[in-house]
């Protein structure tokens, strides 16, 4: 039996109470509601009355008239009981207040009140209560977070684990916490938006597929039992989107819940949200131009003063990767074959080994020492061929691919390709990443879907393509360094046993 904390012990002996009391400590009948707490602020009418729900946030006891705090899903108010004039559907007036309210009720409660509104002597807005109904007994005490009129935080529920394995206890104490999530919906939404302007159209492509395809990542396997057949949580959408290309969409987008089996750190988890854009007939460099709108409106749109280290102004300077190496680590790589890659990655003390690609050292080399030096949105572009095999050869020099990365605050936000619509190429492309996959140490996997090679082969038009890290733009615009934060449930290891 599951060790009960001498609070929970007390909180189970009330529902008891309530039952003895004729009261169902979780109603199933609906509440009706007549306003939320934010439209009684904005519209706050004297001795106007009100039916609200929400969770009891605090409750001072002061004999024959009590003070509390209601929360719902818009804000906090305060209430006011008085003995003579609280109500309850079920129990006297004078149990509701002696028993009800003074005995039973507890701070995390969920009620509902009726009453009518006046403001205090302190001019804040309150409900004085004439009925009171509880709508659900919560049996796990709340932390109680304090704030004081300077609005100075003490008793935080600040534990990170504690914060991200108990995010619904998060929300309820911590409203910054609410309001990241807030806004990582309206710039998602925004997105949205911001597309369909342009038409584009927003597809669901599957998660559960027969081959990984469309990046080099390890998956999630599974397994279908009728079917008889292995299948993979997908890594990337990259090649439905492509599929749909091919079949006469103009632009298409997705919103994809991807997932590797991989690392975790702070920026990233083993399932994470990417969004996807391709269009027809376009090139890498309009896709330049057209990222760059976008991230300028966002910005424009979600810019908060402390985001002010971060300068968004256009145009987004656009800096061969080669360059950029070169400038922050004085070698010029353009030229040099593995052997060469591998004593500069000596040099630079950066992580190298045998079995690594050539692709996979210049990656380490411009991840460990060029980077960070990108705070401000920089596009970083035509990376060597050996690190796009979904890309198309640089229209001026064949050793490049059309490909940029966008980077900001040190990270990479997008990724973008003049996507490679070449079949034979790119099926030669595939077989020479899967070679090189399985002599790599990393626990890495290319697979070749033959499937979208065969969709090549009907022709697809010259088409852009974009990803962007959603949650990775939702920490940038919200100024977290984890990508934890932003992430309703982010992974966690198992709980310790006894912990409940």
């Amino acid at each position: 039996m599951s060790y009960l904390s001498e609070q929970q012990i007390i909180r189970r002996k009330k529902l008891d109470q309530l039952k003895l009391l004729g009261i169902n400590p979780y109603p199933s009948e609906e509440y009706p509601i007549t306003n939320t707490i934010r439209n009684i602020q904005k519209n706050f009418l004297e001795k106007e009355n009100v039916t609200i729900a929400g969770r009891l946030m605090r409750l001072r006891i002061l004999g024959k008239a009590s003070f509390g705090e209601i929360k719902d899903h818009t804000g906090s108010l305060q209430v006011y009981f008085t003995k003579n004039d609280l109500t309850s559907n079920k129990i006297n007036k004078e149990d509701t207040y002696n028993i009800l309210l003074k005995k039973i009720l507890d701070i995390g409660d969920i009620i509902g009140v009726e009453g009518f509104l006046f403001k205090t002597k302190m001019d804040e807005i309150t409900i004085h209560v004439h009925k009171l109904t509880l709508l659900s007994k919560s049996i796990r005490t709340l932390p109680q977070v304090k704030v004081d009129k300077n609005k100075k935080i003490y008793d935080a529920f600040s534990n990170v684990e504690q914060r991200y394995r108990m995010r619904y206890v998060d929300l309820i104490v911590n409203d910054d916490v609410k309001n990241i999530f807030l806004k990582r919906t309206r710039i998602i939404q925004e997105i949205r938006n911001f597309f369909d302007k342009k038409k584009y159209l927003e597809v669901d492509t599957p998660v559960l597929q027969s081959i990984p395809g469309g990046a080099i990542a390890r998956p999630f396997e599974t397994y279908h039992n009728t079917l008889g057949i292995p299948l993979y949580l997908r890594i990337a959408n990259e090649l439905y989107l492509k599929r749909l290309i091919v079949g006469g969409f103009h632009g298409v987008y997705e919103f994809s819940k991807n997932f590797r089996n991989e690392g975790m750190d702070r920026f990233h988890n083993p399932e994470f949200t990417v969004l996807e854009l391709y269009v027809a007939y376009k090139d890498y460099y309009w896709m330049m131009d057209f990222t760059e709108k976008m991230m300028k409106h966002l910005f424009d749109l979600f810019h908060e003063e402390e985001n002010d280290n971060i300068n968004f102004k256009t145009p987004f300077p656009r800096i061969p990767i080669l360059d950029a190496i070169k400038k922050h680590t004085g070698f010029d790589i353009k030229s040099m074959d593995k052997g060469d890659l591998r004593k500069v990655c000596q040099k630079l003390h950066i992580e190298e080994n045998i079995k690594m690609s050539k692709a996979k050292l210049i990656e380490n080399i411009f991840e460990e020492k060029c980077e960070k030096h990108y705070q401000n949105p920089t596009f970083i572009i035509d990376y060597p061929i050996e690190m796009s095999p979904l890309t198309k050869k640089h229209r001026c020099d064949e050793s490049l691919s059309e490909r940029f990365e966008l980077i900001i605050n040190g990270k990479e936000i997008a990724n973008a390709y003049s996507e490679l619509n070449d079949p034979i190429d790119q099926l030669y492309r595939l077989k020479e990443q899967v070679k090189l996959s399985k002599k790599k140490t990393e626990e890495e996997f290319m697979f070749i879907d033959r499937d979208f090679i065969r969709a090549l082969e009907f022709g697809m038009p010259p088409t852009a393509g974009v990803g962007i890290g959603i949650d990775r733009l939702v920490m940038l615009l919200t100024k977290k360094k984890s990508i934890q934060e932003v992430l309703f449930f982010p992974q966690m290891r198992p709980e310790k046993k006894g912990k409940k």
